[in-house]
């Protein structure tokens, strides 16, 4: 067991984690993630990198705590700044916003088709993301979404297209690859895999989902907005996308 406790949603971003081999934790914060995945033999070694020198000054002392520090180097770092071509087996990052994610992501891409596999968990803008990979020449093998402190987070695990699904991954893991083309708007904006797997969690954040959008639309025909201008917005177009998504679920 180990002894370090993660939160729910970082325990998920951990088994999302099939690689075996180095995991480099962009904007690491505390180093617990590192930490965990060694320990618990999920990684053969870790690098722990981040843009700010507090932060991974507590992971350094984090990590000499565990008696780590042999395995896990830690790394003052602006994205994939001071990683090497070919240095991590996995790219993990957590906790940051799509938008940024996508732009660490292709800044230096040659730095991200080196790796196997890239574990992602946006906070926000998350199609942005599913985008970028399919444009990097990644396939997304699997997508969990877990409610932490009663914020939803989706978790999503990206393989390059020359690794085998088979050798790589536990069965019960596994997703036929898809071709980008093959995705529409759902599935990049709510992910094809949790809506095909029908989600537990996924289920319960849509229903919330389409209750909000609909105390929104009510409050607009409150406030004497015709059908005709209702249709207009930008809560209609999500409100229908929600909608068809739900039918295709059932």
């Amino acid at each position: 067991m180990s002894k370090v406790k993660l939160s729910k949603r970082l325990e998920v971003v951990a088994s999302c984690v099939g690689s075996g081999g180095t995991v480099a934790d962009i904007g690491c914060d505390h180093g617990f993630t590192s930490i965990y995945l060694t320990e618990n033999k999920m990684a053969k070694c870790g690098i722990a990198m981040d843009i700010n020198k507090g932060p991974l000054e507590k992971a350094k002392i984090h990590i000499e705590q565990a008696g780590l520090k042999d395995k896990i180097e830690t790394r003052l770092s602006n994205g994939l700044d001071k990683l090497e071509i070919g240095e991590a087996d996995t790219i993990l990052i957590s906790g940051m916003g799509g938008a940024l994610i996508t732009e660490i992501l292709t800044k230096e891409k040659d730095k991200t088709l080196s790796a196997k596999e890239l574990v992602l968990s946006p906070q926000s803008e998350i199609y942005l993301v599913r985008k970028c990979l399919h444009e990097l020449g990644f396939f997304i093998q699997c997508e969990k979404m877990v409610c932490d402190m009663g914020k939803y987070y989706v978790v999503i695990r990206a393989l390059r297209k020359d690794v085998s699904v088979k050798s790589e991954l536990g069965l019960e893991e596994c997703s036929e690859v898809s071709d980008a083309e093959m995705y529409d708007e759902a599935d990049y904006v709510y992910g094809r895999y949790l809506i095909e797997n029908k989600d537990k969690v996924f289920c319960e954040f849509l229903e919330k989902e389409r209750k909000r959008m609909e105390r929104v639309i009510d409050a607009l025909k409150r406030n004497g907005m015709s059908e005709t201008e209702i249709g207009k917005q930008k809560i209609s177009s999500e409100y229908n996308l929600l909608r068809q998504t739900l039918l295709r679920m059932h």
